[in-house]
């Protein structure tokens, strides 16, 4: 009995050492076979590296080559996020920079579009806005070029298209080529709100400007002190700019300023805060906002109060500057009755 037990105890310990061992050439392989496939992975990323930077062969680790992987795909990342800025700066949120190539400017960028509201029969007015400041032709071309200043009439049609009176505006645009023509606004009192909103939408589809300024064809544009105070705001993208006042709404339809919607300013009656009419400037990224939302920014009686209430419920800086109150004429003020 003795014997058997002992033989028994023989056999157990043998196939214990068998299966011990089974194991341990099992563990062997599925080592072996991680260290290849991870020697196969690092060769796989070296040769991958040589291939894109072309530098041959490499002795960069695979920590290293992640990096560099990782790199790439921030790189995408601020690519994509560059489009993305792109398209904010064509919707106006952004002020674009002139585009450069090695280090200088392709093209100057202007630095304000003026339209001067005119009407059909108002052409004394034009010629002796021309002859103050305007200028025609080559001298024109050289307050563009030079200052930067973009000049334009800004007018619209006839209440009866193509009549005598369009075809006396095509002809005078024809000679002086310094026209905005509205061809969808009609030339009434009552559309003059409707006139500086496409002008500014307009304005802002054709030139990259850094200011857009609505004026009219009675008045004397200082070009070097606007240029001057213009510049002292370069640097806010959402500025207002001009003579700012409130005051009363006038309900009595026979008023010369009455407003049709007086109700809707309360009990008080009481503009809010706005540019006088006859010269105000919004910048670039204002402009982008008109020119947007054409279609749905509501139009009042005045113009001014209507370019006022665009911007009551955006983060818009109102600058109240008083060399935009066109009363009397001086060497600072930038405009002046003629």
């Amino acid at each position: 009995m003795a014997r058997k037990g002992s033989s028994l105890r023989l056999s157990s310990s043998r196939i214990s050492s068998l299966l011990l061992s089974m194991f341990a050439t099992f563990a062997s392989f599925y080592v072996a076979g991680r260290l290849w496939q991870e020697s196969q992975t690092r060769v796989h990323l070296i040769k991958e590296l040589d291939r894109v930077t072309g530098q041959g062969k490499s002795a960069i680790s695979v920590d290293d080559t992640l990096k560099i992987i990782a790199c790439r795909e921030q790189k995408k990342t601020l690519a994509a996020l560059e489009m993305e800025l792109s398209a904010a700066r064509q919707e106006g949120f952004v002020s674009k920079s002139p585009k450069l190539i090695d280090g200088t400017e392709t093209k100057k960028r202007p630095l304000v579009v003026i339209g001067i509201m005119t009407s059909l029969g108002n052409k004394k007015k034009r010629d002796a806005v021309r002859q103050a400041w305007m200028g025609t032709g080559a001298s024109l071309k050289k307050l563009e070029s030079e200052k930067g200043v973009i000049a334009r009439f800004v007018i619209g049609r006839s209440a009866n298209k193509g009549d005598s009176m369009d075809k006396s505006i095509d002809a005078e645009n024809s000679q002086t080529d310094d026209f905005i023509i509205l061809d969808n606004v009609v030339e009434a009192p009552e559309e003059a709100s409707k006139k500086v909103k496409l002008f500014f939408a307009y304005a802002a589809d054709r030139w990259d400007a850094q200011f857009y300024a609505k004026a009219i064809d009675n008045i004397y544009v200082n070009i070097d002190a606007l240029g001057s105070t213009l510049a002292a705001h370069l640097e806010n993208p959402r500025a207002y700019i001009g003579c700012m006042k409130s005051g009363e709404v006038f309900s009595e339809p026979n008023h010369k300023w009455y407003e049709p919607e007086w109700w809707k300013f309360g009990d008080k009656k009481a503009y809010f805060r706005h540019a006088y009419g006859e010269m105000y400037v919004i910048t670039h990224a204002l402009a982008r906002f008109v020119s947007i939302n054409r279609d749905i920014l509501h139009s009042y009686a005045h113009d001014d109060v209507s370019t006022g209430s665009w911007f009551v419920g955006l983060d818009v800086k109102h600058v109240d500057e008083g060399k935009f109150c066109c009363s009397a004429w001086s060497s600072e003020a930038i405009c002046a009755g003629v």
